[in-house]
């Protein structure tokens, strides 16, 4: 307290105590990583095997706290494999938002070469791997060239034997998304990595990111014609962030819609409630139901998705609570079989803090 004419102000204590007060409650409700985080994530790298690890965490648009353990390299441009499917299915919806395709339309009326029951396919069973075209341990996107055209390749694809009749199981990781890819084309006139870059890449500020394919890492990205469309991103954690910031946000950033509000309601619906579930990725828990190239780890009581996710074989593991609204990324590079349950708990810790 200070003296005013030798006499104590105890008003100025009391400004003092209000301005303390105001500013713990305007303080986030972390002021840093909760207990138990940073050792989980000590147990990723020097346990589960794992070079490095950064975990970033956010509330609202703001990163609440950001950790690293181990030797990773936050700039250097990482394959996510299944984490591009989110990136993936995002475009694929800026066309349905616009008229130009649609989620239920056959698929046989855009890409005429197909026939018989390839024909019937809808979008949506593209890109939520119940089109009946096998799984992943098929890799026939993988094994493909990325220097060939995106038609071809989508073509090879659409032509062979459906594994399964379109609609009656799922089955993860199938070459199904080229199909996907190969639509977009048609639809707008333009390439899948031109149009990425005006409607995601740009808006967003994603400037360390690109498309090729997980098994041909050193592939210029300028002679990339047919980019692997479920696995075939390569990017950084603050790159993917900002991209996770508009999913956090259901399509929207600073006032600029990149879907709109059906379209994104749409993307997050889940697709295989009643679906059986015939291929899992390893890594994922055996009850996860799968939406628009993205995952609904849980879901409500109105089956809503609470808890989504696009974690690839790699180890990215980028995720939303919607319940809470905290949402956040695991980046690094290892089999994610080998770290998702730790990532997994980790998760837990963190929604913990949030009072969860």
């Amino acid at each position: 307290m200070r003296e005013v004419n030798g006499r104590r102000d105890r008003r100025g204590l009391g400004v003092v105590l209000a301005s303390v007060l105001a500013l713990s409650l305007a303080a986030p409700a972390w002021a840093g990583p909760p207990p138990g985080l940073e050792a989980k994530l000590r147990e990723v790298v020097q346990e589960d095997g794992a070079p490095g690890v950064i975990a970033m965490v956010f509330k609202d648009g703001r990163l609440l706290y950001r950790l690293q353990e181990g030797d990773i390299d936050p700039d250097a441009p990482t394959p996510i494999a299944s984490a591009s499917k989110w990136m993936t299915a995002t475009l694929v919806m800026t066309v349905v938002d616009e008229g130009k395709l649609s989620l239920d339309e056959p698929i046989g009326r855009v890409i005429p070469e197909l026939q018989g029951e390839a024909a019937r396919i809808t979008l949506r069973q593209l890109m939520s791997f119940t089109s009946g075209q096998g799984s992943l341990a098929d890799m026939t996107d993988l094994k493909q060239d990325v220097r060939i055209p995106l038609e071809r390749g989508a073509l090879e694809i659409g032509a062979r034997p459906l594994a399964d009749a379109p609609g009656a199981v799922f089955k993860y990781g199938s070459g199904s998304m080229q199909l996907a890819g190969l639509m977009v084309e048609r639809a707008t006139g333009k390439p899948w990595a031109q149009l990425f870059d005006e409607r995601i890449a740009r808006p967003l500020g994603l400037t360390r990111t690109y498309w090729g394919n997980p098994m041909q890492p050193g592939a210029d990205p300028a002679g990339v014609r047919n980019p692997n469309l479920q696995a075939g991103v390569f990017t950084t954690a603050d790159d993917y962030a900002r991209f996770l910031r508009m999913i956090a946000q259901k399509g929207e950033v600073d006032g600029r819609r990149i879907l709109s509000p059906k379209a994104f309601a749409a993307m997050e619906s889940v697709q295989t409630l009643k679906t059986p579930r015939v291929f899992m990725p390893p890594g994922m828990p055996s009850d996860a139901q799968y939406a628009i190239g993205h995952w609904c780890e849980t879901l409500d009581a109105a089956n809503r998705c609470v808890m989504v996710s696009s974690p690839g074989a790699f180890g990215v593991y980028p995720w939303v609570d919607r319940a809470s609204g905290t949402y956040g990324l695991f980046f690094l590079k290892h089999r994610l079989a080998a770290v998702a349950g730790d990532l997994r708990e980790a998760r837990a810790i963190i929604l913990a803090a949030d009072g969860r």
